[in-house]
């Protein structure tokens, strides 16, 4: 793949032959949740999941503990107001936005789901931009060459491999 031939992270990823990020069982929840999670802490984005899945999720016919509803399926939250939604304008617009679209087909995540295709569909919705494509491939779509170039964790990461200019 394209990571083995790069020269920083060529030499870790032929070293470790066959390791990817896990995957998510559904791609379009990945997705909307990879939408919560712009510009918040991850502990924020699970309490606004959290919080959507309370008040859109269909409840389980036989709760287990503090799971007591299933993630909204994307046509739910296609439906809802924007402005009804627990987190900026901006934000929710985008989340009804790629909901609509992954109920409407115009966006498949789903497994074979051409990647190519997904991203620039992803791409072409407001308020979803490289790094949120970039991770729907990676996780939604087990894309093995999929890279996050702007992402903090991968930054610090770069510069610990000595990757960065120093004060990058």
């Amino acid at each position: 793949g394209y990571l083995a031939s790069d020269p920083v992270l060529g030499p870790l990823a032929r070293a470790n032959p066959g390791r990817r990020s896990p995957g998510h069982v559904d791609g379009s929840e990945l997705a909307l949740r990879a939408v919560l999670g712009q510009q918040v802490s991850v502990a924020a984005a699970r309490r606004l999941g959290a919080r959507l899945t309370a008040a859109y999720g269909k409840p389980l016919s036989r709760p287990d503990g503090p799971l007591t509803h299933c993630f909204p399926a994307a046509e739910t939250l296609a439906a809802a107001d924007p402005g009804a939604l627990p987190m900026p304008r901006s934000r929710a617009v985008a989340l009804t936005g790629l909901a609509a679209a992954l109920a409407g087909g115009e966006v498949s995540l789903d497994p074979g789901a051409d990647r190519d295709r997904a991203a620039a569909a992803l791409l072409a919705l407001p308020g979803i931009g490289p790094w949120t494509v970039s991770y729907i491939r990676m996780r939604a779509l087990s894309d093995p060459d999929a890279f996050l170039p702007g992402d903090v964790g991968v930054l610090e990461a770069l510069g610990r491999l000595g990757a960065l200019p120093s004060g990058t």
